[in-house]
C-alpha cells in the first residue's frame, strides 16, 4: 500500500531534522512547503501533465539568511558558517552574481556574523587597518 502525502512529508522533514538543528518555526514551514510540492507533484501526475514549480522564490528573506551563527544560502535553504564560491557555483553563481541576485551589497560578507567578527578582531590585533591605511596612501600618491 502506498504512503499518503502526510506520511511521505513526515518521513522526509524527519530526515532534514536528523541532519541540522532546526527551529520549531523552521519545522513548520519544512512541513508545508515539503507538502505543498508534494501534493503539486501528485496532482501533476494524475492530470498528466509536467510538474512546473512555480517561481523560484527564496528559502529565507534575505535581510534574515545572515544570522550570528550561520547564513542560510538562499537558493537551496542549506546553512553554513560561510557561503563559498565553490557552493555558489554548484547554483551557476558568482558571489557578486549572488549578492546581485538577492539584493546584498557588494561589501557585505557571505559568512555568519560571529565569523565575520572574529575576522575583524584578528586582523585589528595583526594591525591590518594601520597597514591598510599605509597602503592606500601610497596608492593614492603614486596616482598623482
Amino acid at each position: 500500500m502506498s504512503k499518503s502525502l502526510v506520511e511521505m512529508t513526515a518521513e522526509i522533514v524527519q530526515a532534514q531534522i536528523n541532519t541540522k538543528d532546526m527551529s520549531g518555526e523552521e519545522i513548520k514551514t519544512a512541513l508545508n512547503d515539503t507538502f505543498q510540492v508534494l501534493k503539486s507533484l501528485q496532482e501533476a501526475e494524475v492530470s498528466g501533465q509536467p510538474f512546473e514549480q512555480g517561481e523560484s522564490r527564496p528559502a529565507l528573506a534575505p535581510e534574515k539568511s545572515i544570522q550570528r551563527n550561520q547564513v542560510v544560502c538562499l537558493e537551496c535553504g542549506q546553512a553554513f558558517k560561510m557561503l563559498s564560491p565553490k557552493h555558489l557555483k554548484s547554483h551557476d553563481l558568482t558571489p557578486k552574481e549572488y549578492r546581485k541576485k538577492y539584493g546584498f551589497s557588494m561589501r557585505q560578507p557571505l559568512c555568519a556574523k560571529s565569523l565575520s567578527e572574529r575576522r575583524s578582531k584578528s586582523g585589528k590585533k595583526r594591525g591590518l587597518p594601520e597597514n591598510l591605511k599605509k597602503a592606500i596612501e601610497a596608492r593614492t600618491k603614486k596616482k598623482k
